[in-house]
């Protein structure tokens, strides 16, 4: 007989990171979209998470991870490996707590996040074409340095600091139906699945991904993890595999997992500059962009969208408005 996999947090994980992050982090309102809503006959809400100060969600989960260390451990430091905007959240959460981090990133990584992590005072070490080479590498600086190992997304704390996320769209507004988050390694949706099952059972949790990095997805159909292949996509922070762990976890908290195009994502990344003067770096557009592609499917529903991510290059930028046309 098959044992039902168990989830590690729970509510009351993502209620004590919420304290931890007070004062820390930005909350980020909950704004209704008039434009959003006429569009698709719904009722929708956006969460505008490229507001925090590295541009991203991530610092949340980094810094509930790094506040719960020892001092032992923080004396030792801390090493993680990221494709971005995780490392941002790291450099940063180590320069507020007083923790020294060493940081893996792939290479490709946006200028704009590269600098960002400078900026938080990280060292930075660049190896490996994919998120996962870059893991792995960091695992063994880990092994040899004593550092303590932050993961980007496969983390109790990491995934009860990114469920804060879904603790305050739901408090702003408890009776959407709907929550549309990107996914990645999996913490934000996890988290949020969380908080989601614990406030409302009837409410949906579905994530978002690029057709270009379909893992979730097939695990999804296949029922268990599967190798996929990964191609070039403007939504370069949601590339990578996932663990066991948060596969386990998604199963239980999160309802679907649906795809866009990379021309939906552009659109979707024009569309909230256009009508917000908002950038959004594509990983971040992703629940955007689903909605703006299935808005005839989306009818009376009311709906939370997460904008993870604002971290885009100007060189990106320019490509993405000379080719208006796609």
């Amino acid at each position: 007989m098959s044992r039902e996999p168990r989830m590690d947090i729970c509510l009351q994980d993502v209620l004590e990171a919420a304290q931890r992050l007070s004062g820390q982090v930005v909350r980020t309102p909950l704004l209704y979209s008039d434009v959003l809503s006429a569009y698709t006959e719904a009722k929708v809400w956006l969460k505008p998470e490229h507001w925090q100060l590295t541009g991203s969600f991530k610092l949340r989960g980094a810094y509930n991870k790094m506040a719960s260390l020892t001092e032992e451990e923080r004396q030792r430091g801390v090493i993680t490996a990221s494709a971005g905007n995780h490392a941002q959240g790291v450099a940063l959460a180590g320069r507020l707590l007083a923790v020294q981090p060493l940081i893996v990133v792939p290479i490709g990584t946006p200028e704009t996040k590269l600098m960002g992590i400078s900026r938080g005072g990280a060292e930075v070490v660049v190896h490996g074409n994919f998120y996962d080479e870059a893991e792995a590498f960091a695992y063994q600086l880990a092994q040899q340095t004593g550092r303590v190992f932050v993961h980007a997304f496969e983390d109790e704390e990491v995934v009860a600091g990114q469920g804060t996320v879904g603790l305050e769209m739901l408090s702003d507004q408890p009776d959407l139906d709907l929550l549309l988050v990107p996914a990645g390694g999996g913490g934000l949706i996890c988290g949020m699945g969380v908080v989601a099952r614990a406030a409302n059972r009837m409410i949906e949790v579905v994530g978002v991904q690029s057709e270009a990095s379909p893992a979730w997805y097939e695990a999804f159909a296949a029922n268990q993890i599967v190798e996929v292949e990964y191609s070039e996509t403007w939504a370069e922070g949601l590339l990578g595999g996932i663990g066991r762990r948060n596969f386990e976890w998604a199963q239980l908290v999160v309802d679907r997992f649906v795809l866009v195009s990379e021309n939906d994502i552009k659109a979707a990344m024009r569309w909230a500059l256009a009508t917000y003067h908002w950038v959004l770096e594509g990983s971040g557009a992703v629940a955007l962009a689903y909605v703006l592609r299935e808005r005839a499917r989306l009818q009376g529903r009311k709906i939370g969208i997460v904008l993870t991510g604002g971290n885009v290059d100007l060189a990106r930028l320019r490509e993405l408005m000379a080719t208006e046309t796609d």
